[in-house]
């Protein structure tokens, strides 16, 4: 990414902001934070483990799944702490990671991440082309949460259910296939250059499940009802079809998929809900941004109407993370720290997409130095930043704790991850089995640290007051996912830059 002069005094005009706005946050090495955001989809993996695989603690597992249902299924990631493959949160994952790449790539190809990067998004998306059988059927789960979590098992020892859930067209699922369609179209973007084939086979996949899931209408949670007490669809599938619909569009620039979009703006939300959090379910805020970017291209001038009116949604929910609507019951909560606070249960993810999407549109407003109307009062792009970048110290230690959340990043990070592979001796180093209950037994309990490091995870974090209890049985705070992280490391690669351009601004 080229960069000049006006930018090295933007970026000081940032460094002082931050000074202003945050006194106590100091400079943090984000370039080790983004290799170690992106060694922790390697944790997460599952099925057969490559041969460049880097985190050793780790081995082949789940290798039959999908063959009680003569369908190969192996491979994919596990979305937490616990050995289920839940597809909703999973393609969010890959759609945020794809993103990532897609604004920041150039920075992550400066910070020698980059093939990770494409390497953690083909893991997923490898998957999804397995899982999308037919045109209408699509397995979104295997594994099942409630007899998952009656063991404590590392992966590779796994004794319970392995059955494969679908949603078809007699069982629909929009908002999983939603999601999956916007996975393969924002990661096909990505592998336009380096491999056009893949390219193509993914977008042949996202319009097909695009057409399935806007043919075939239900929420998926109905149709795979061991999903609801895990990941149930409580935002419902509009939100889905609508982020589908944008990301094929901009994967294809077919006029067809941004009519979609436009047509159902209003009656599927995308320009009545005004909402402050962005997550694996939620996904208003996030195709709300992308309409209001839109507005920067001429071509898009004649929808001029209804892409404000996204706007005006995509400004409530960034306002709300700035404390800046004039309702304060329509703004982010925050920590006596600083944090933004959505929930108890998880409360980083919020943090971690609210943090991407604010440093997306920031670089956004900033060519043209636009800014973001709230109702207190106008913003700046620079503003904006050194918000995000408060958020993003927050996670690597500028925090009441003075503990990282971010698991392996500084000297003091949480040791005790509620994590069934992480907590348990290495099957590299124990080959024995580890039974059922014998991992509560002799792992859960224990008062030691976790004998791996859950590297590049992002735990679910402090409570409103900023205390943090690591305990592996504290689940609430201790548990990580792979849709905390993946927002972070489009986040990690642009404040980067940041890191390594400051002593030029010295001498420029």
């Amino acid at each position: 990414m080229k960069k000049g002069k006006i930018q090295n005094i933007v970026w000081f005009a940032l460094l002082s902001l931050t000074t202003i706005f945050f006194p106590f946050c100091e400079s943090f090495n984000y370039g080790k934070a983004l290799s170690q955001s992106l060694l922790y989809f390697e944790s997460q993996r599952s099925g057969r483990l490559p041969h460049n695989q880097r985190v050793t603690w780790r081995h082949h597992s789940a290798l039959t799944d999908g063959l009680q249902q003569g369908v190969d299924l192996v491979g994919g990631y596990y979305d937490a702490g616990d050995n289920v493959k839940f597809g909703l949160p999973m393609a969010f994952t890959i759609t945020l990671l794809s993103w990532g790449a897609i604004e920041y790539g150039d920075q992550m190809i400066s910070a020698g991440e980059y093939a990770h990067a494409l390497q953690a998004i083909k893991w997923g998306t490898d998957y999804f082309i397995k899982a999308h059988t037919q045109p209408n059927v699509l397995w979104v789960q295997v594994g099942d949460g409630y007899t998952d979590h009656y063991c404590w098992q590392r992966p590779e020892d796994m004794t319970t259910s392995r059955r494969a859930y679908k949603v078809d067209a007699d069982n629909p699922g929009s908002d999983v296939a939603g999601e999956t369609a916007a996975a393969l179209a924002a990661a096909s973007i990505v592998f336009r250059r380096t491999n056009p084939h893949y390219s193509q086979l993914l977008l042949h996949h996202a319009e097909q499940l695009f057409e399935f899931g806007d043919k075939y209408r239900g929420k998926y949670d109905e149709s795979v009802g061991v999903a609801k007490g895990y990941y149930g669809s409580v935002s419902g599938y509009m939100d889905e079809l609508l982020w589908a619909a944008i990301w094929i569009y901009k994967a294809t620039e077919k006029e067809e998929y941004l009519k979609y979009f436009l047509d159902n703006a209003r009656d599927f939300g995308g320009t009545t809900w005004a909402i402050t959090e962005f997550s694996w379910d939620v996904k208003y805020a996030g195709l709300q941004t992308i309409a209001s970017m839109l507005l920067a291209q001429e071509k898009h001038t004649k929808h001029e109407t209804i892409l404000k009116q996204y706007r005006s949604k995509a400004e409530h929910y960034l306002c709300a993370c700035l404390n800046l609507n004039n309702n304060s019951m329509s703004n982010v909560q925050r920590t006596p720290g600083g944090l933004l606070y959505v929930r108890e249960w998880n409360n980083m993810q919020y943090v971690a997409t609210a943090s991407f999407l604010l440093t997306v549109y920031s670089d956004h407003l900033l060519p043209t130095n636009q800014k973001l109307h709230c109702q207190k009062r106008d913003m700046g792009p620079s503003e904006i930043l050194a918000f995000a970048k408060s958020q993003v110290d927050y996670i690597l230690g500028s925090n009441p704790m003075a503990m990282s959340y971010l698991v392996g990043y500084g000297p003091s990070f949480p040791q005790r991850v509620h994590h069934r592979g992480a907590s348990t001796e290495s099957y590299k180093g124990n080959r024995g089995f580890i039974g059922c209950t014998q991992g509560y037994d002799n792992w859960y309990g224990r008062a030691e640290p976790n004998p791996n490091v859950l590297t590049g995870a992002l735990v679910g974090g402090p409570d409103m007051k900023d205390q943090f209890k690591d305990d592996r049985r504290n689940y609430v705070q201790t548990e990580a996912c792979t849709y905390n992280t993946a927002p972070l490391v489009g986040v990690f690669a642009r404040f980067n830059v940041f890191h390594n351009e400051t002593p030029l601004i010295a001498s420029s």
